[in-house]
């Protein structure tokens, strides 16, 4: 699968044979290069100019560094390789996970089965009433709250 952004460039995916397997042709070097960017390992997009976003992650990435799990972490700057707005990227975490960017509770859950140690609270978000919930109270409360200290921040200078 072409990840959204190489997708949305491209119009539609483009498949060539290579090696007896199906993979996707990107003829242009500049999207090949984003595309093979994007499918290196799980991925992690978040905003670094949020204390709280940033202490989060930083526990990710020692636990993942610690684990030695094929994690990467990318900060807004790094946002245009994703194809996604800075202003958009800022608003929720997004994870790229097996070909797919995920946003907002799906995002962490994704990046929560990756790390042995909060694999459990993957599944736990995965249950339909808690999983509901979750996502209603990040969508709903945490991530406008979290985005509009990001622009509280930004107007201050």
């Amino acid at each position: 699968m072409i990840v959204p952004a190489v997708q949305q460039s491209l119009g539609r995916p483009i498949l060539a044979v290579f090696r007896n397997a199906l993979v996707p042709h990107v003829p242009c070097p500049a999207h090949r290069a984003a595309y093979l960017y994007l499918m290196e390992d799980t991925r992690v997009l978040y905003n670094d100019s949020c204390p709280v976003c940033s202490i989060e992650i930083e526990a990710y990435r020692r636990r993942a560094v610690q684990d030695g799990l094929p994690l990467q972490f990318d900060t807004l700057d790094q946002a245009a390789r994703w194809g996604i707005p800075p202003d958009q990227a800022a608003r929720r975490l997004h994870v790229l996970h097996r070909g797919q960017v995920l946003s907002g509770v799906p995002a962490f859950r994704a990046l929560w089965g990756e790390m042995p140690h909060l694999q459990w609270l993957a599944r736990l978000t995965g249950r339909p009433f808690i999983g509901a919930a979750a996502v209603t109270l990040y969508d709903q409360i945490l991530a406008p709250v979290l985005y509009w200290m990001h622009l509280r921040r930004q107007r201050r200078g």
